[in-house]
């Protein structure tokens, strides 16, 4: 084949979809002809912008960006949304996987998140919890922006380092010593009080109520105009349960995560939504072009 020879690397990286977090692979190709850079894979308009903050961060980081190059970015599975700027940083180091400024054999068996500034640090992305459970479940490390280590260490068993800089991910996949592995937080989980039943008074049938739903894991339903103490009520019961465990936390923190809300602090709080009484259906699930849970409002 006449000219450049192509050069093909593969990364990866997750995606946001609910609380689910479907891998993607960044798929570079450096090739010969008119100099481009593309980004396909239905990406939204932030995602297409990673082209201007990669090239900047690259060069601003001292290493060498492709000259005279055709670069195609494909983020797969190509059916599958694409938003934010969390492909920034997988999409650079495949950039120089291809390269041949990093070997494929450093970023085999890793996956990596981070949005870039055009200095070349890292900013955290939401959706990181998720992220790093189906990291995880891959067996494979994950590498972070130092601002989500906090909510990484929520996990127990995990293997996740945490990078401030495009440089500091180059130099652990690339020179020793590599980063060190993010420890489990020790730290308890501090409970916001919801109020004791004992503070209510009268409503005998209602706080009997509370407290067989409670006990048994019954559903409970109150009905009543607007006045007469059914949030209060339902604020009670959650002081009456025990705190999430671990598994029913995560679930909560994968959407705390999501929704950008996430506090290690308060990881398996459980939550009462309590929307207004004259709240909409279509207000209460969400709707538009926007993701619903990402747009989620947690009242405590």
């Amino acid at each position: 084949m006449a000219g450049k020879a192509v050069s093909i690397a593969r990364v990866f990286t997750r995606a946001t979809q609910g609380i689910e977090a479907p891998q993607v692979s960044v798929e570079v190709c450096l090739a010969g002809g008119l100099p481009g850079f593309a980004v396909v894979g239905l990406p939204q308009a932030g995602v297409r912008e990673a082209r201007d903050r990669v090239r900047s961060a690259i060069l601003a980081s001292g290493y060498s960006f492709p000259k005279a190059t055709k670069i195609t970015v494909n983020l797969a599975p190509a059916d599958l949304p694409k938003y934010g700027a969390r492909y920034d940083l997988a999409i650079a180091i495949g950039i120089l996987v291809a390269d041949g400024q990093i070997s494929e054999r450093a970023v085999a068996g890793r996956e990596f998140y981070g949005e870039l500034t055009l200095n070349g640090d890292l900013r955290e992305v939401t959706g990181i919890l998720p992220a790093v459970l189906g990291c995880r479940d891959e067996g494979r490390e994950a590498v972070i922006p130092l601002d989500n280590a906090e909510e990484a260490a929520a996990l127990t068993v995990q293997q996740c380092v945490a990078a401030i800089s495009l440089r500091d991910v180059f130099e652990h996949l690339t020179s020793p010593p590599p980063l060190p592995y993010i420890k489990p937080s020790t730290a308890k989980p501090q409970l916001t009080p919801h109020g004791d039943i004992a503070d209510v008074i009268g409503q005998e049938q209602a706080k009997r109520a509370l407290l067989l739903a409670a006990s048994g894991g019954h559903h409970i339903l109150f009905v009543g105009p607007p006045g007469t103490g059914k949030t209060m009520l339902a604020q009670r019961l959650l002081g009456l349960l025990p705190p999430l465990d671990e598994r029913d936390g995560l679930d909560v923190a994968a959407i705390r995560s999501v929704s950008g809300t996430l506090r290690s602090a308060h990881w398996q709080q459980r939550i009462l939504r309590a929307p207004h009484h004259s709240c909409s259906a279509a207000a209460l699930v969400g709707g538009g072009l926007s993701i619903p849970i990402i747009n989620a409002n947690f009242s405590q």
